[in-house]
């Protein structure tokens, strides 16, 4: 039952991520004092849900006795997944 949805979510993924691509060339990103208003709020709402997501994994896998400092390496996935989204999609 996992593995079913497991596959549908890496499906959904996969089909969001070729549709974001695609349609990432002529992205309507308005530059506000230096501010790519809505950029950042996706790349921000992305990273949160990724972040999630490796949350729900580490929970799933019981591999929360080697991540020891967790508020700490959460906010850091948290960083690297926003900044990895505006790398992925936002870069001109």
């Amino acid at each position: 039952m996992i593995l079913k949805w497991f596959g549908v979510g890496i499906a959904l993924f996969v089909l969001g991520f070729a549709a974001v691509r695609i349609f990432s060339h002529h992205s309507p990103t308005v530059d506000i004092l230096g501010s790519y208003f809505p950029a950042w709020m996706v790349c921000i709402l992305s990273g949160l849900t990724l972040t999630l997501i490796a949350h729900w994994i580490i929970q799933l896998r019981n591999l929360k006795s080697y991540i020891a400092p967790a508020p700490l390496i959460y906010s850091c996935l948290m960083i690297i997944f926003t900044f990895a989204t505006w790398i992925l999609f936002y870069q001109n």
